[in-house]
């Protein structure tokens, strides 16, 4: 699935407020409701990163995000984040094992999440 680089509107150096936006069908295909959280497999990282799921908001309509500050330390180590607005990078999110997940590198922006 694509996924698209997400921050809260704070870019915080540490790396809090960032994450990724998934779509309505991809969050309904591929996540599940009693999961309250996830393993995400950065590139170039050792061990996988857990990041929890509000059910809340991410199956609400309006907010779909996982949000992980080892996400946006990544993102900001790698040169990926700040991003300009409405340019946020995508990204491809892989699913290996029912709540597990792999991140790879999609290229340019794409407004469709």
């Amino acid at each position: 699935m694509i996924v698209k680089a997400y921050n809260n509107g704070t870019h915080n150096r540490n790396g809090a407020g960032y994450g990724f936006k998934v779509s309505n069908a991809d969050r309904d295909e591929f996540f599940k409701p009693e999961w309250t959280s996830i393993l995400v497999e950065l590139p170039e990282g050792d061990e996988p990163v857990e990041v929890k799921i509000d059910p809340a908001s991410f199956w609400s309509e309006n907010s779909r995000e996982l949000v992980s500050q080892a996400i946006g330390k990544w993102l900001r180590r790698n040169g990926l984040a700040p991003w300009h607005v409405g340019n946020a990078p995508v990204f491809v999110l892989e699913p290996i094992a029912d709540n597990r997940f792999r991140v790879e590198k999609a290229g340019k922006s794409s407004s469709k999440i």
